[in-house]
């Protein structure tokens, strides 16, 4: 029966993340609005002959499509939350929306370049007032987007000692924060939009159309490097340069000269939540609920597995 009890004690799920039904609720209104905004930029920019516009309603109309994948990414990650085939939870679901996400930034950005480009070399008619007046309402409405989207971007973190060990890194809801640089970068590009009609309407510079389109795209370009940059460090389970990693190091080397750390591999579970698996050597006996209880302070550590293997004297030889 102790072998029981001490086997029930260390069992647990396999879901790690709870979910962030706020985000979902909010990311919803928010593709609604966009996809009404989207609309109305593009039918825009075709009539009043706007590039700078129609660039902005074109990539008003990726970031639909992306806040949708940011919903549908949240969705199917709360419907497969207890599912046995997801061996650390549906977590990395989100993720894989946040990314997928910024490939499709990157794609807009090349779109914009093209398009401005190709209007700079061939120049055309604009009607400067009804396009400002457009470009303004769009960017009202991405505003009060990123308003919706501004409490769940930013997670405050907890001031325990072992969480500045664990945390030293900010961990934000990846999938949620490629919804707010989305709405973020369409608030950027319809004032660059802005901008190139004024000066187009009073000094005559209809070269600021095409041009502002073009900084929107380096733009876009240098948000999306970022946001695939944080999201394929998690897909890729590049996580051996986190804080917890030093964290976990000494606290196993605290154990010296019981246990020697001999390999270690550390990955992301949930978005302040880490999985360990832990070898160690050791010269006396050593059990695994003794290494598992020095870790145990470790609030990031969520999951851990433990191997021991005996310090064999030299002369020994395996066969």
């Amino acid at each position: 029966m102790s072998n029981l009890a001490s086997a029930s004690r260390f069992s647990h799920g396999h879901s790690f993340h709870e979910g962030n039904p706020s985000a979902e609720r909010k990311t919803l209104i928010v593709v609604i609005i966009t996809a009404i905004m989207m609309c109305a930029e593009i039918a825009g920019g075709w009539i009043y002959n706007s590039m700078a516009l129609l660039a902005d309603g074109w990539h008003m109309s990726s970031h639909t499509l992306a806040l949708g994948l940011s919903l549908l990414a949240y969705a199917a990650a709360r419907r497969y939350a207890n599912d046995r085939r997801f061996n650390f939870g549906t977590w990395k679901i989100e993720i894989l929306g946040g990314y997928t996400s910024a490939i499709l930034l990157i794609l807009v950005a090349g779109l914009m370049l093209f398009q401005s480009c190709e209007r700079l070399l061939s120049p055309s008619p604009i009607f400067y007032n009804e396009a400002i007046a457009l470009a303004s309402l769009g960017l009202v409405v991405n505003i009060v987007c990123a308003w919706l989207l501004r409490d769940d971007h930013t997670h405050g973190h907890s001031h325990d000692a072992h969480e500045h060990d664990d945390h030293g890194h900010e961990h934000h809801d990846l999938n949620l924060r490629s919804a707010y640089i989305h709405v973020i970068t369409d608030a950027a590009t319809s004032v660059l939009a802005i901008i190139a009609l004024i000066g187009g309407k009073f000094w005559g510079a209809d070269w600021l159309d095409p041009t502002m389109g073009i900084v929107g795209a380096a733009l876009v370009s240098f948000w999306a490097y970022g946001l695939i940059r944080d999201t394929s460090r998690v897909l890729l389970d590049a996580e051996m340069d986190a804080p917890i990693v030093k964290a976990i190091e000494k606290s196993i080397a605290s154990m010296s000269p019981r246990a020697e750390l001999t390999d270690l591999h550390v990955w992301r579970v949930a978005q302040k939540q880490y999985a360990c698996i832990v070898s160690v050597v050791a010269e006396h006996p050593l059990s695994v609920d003794e290494v598992k209880q020095a870790l145990m302070h470790h609030h990031a550590v969520a999951h851990i597995s433990v191997e021991i293997n005996a310090n064999l004297p030299q002369s020994t030889s395996l066969k």
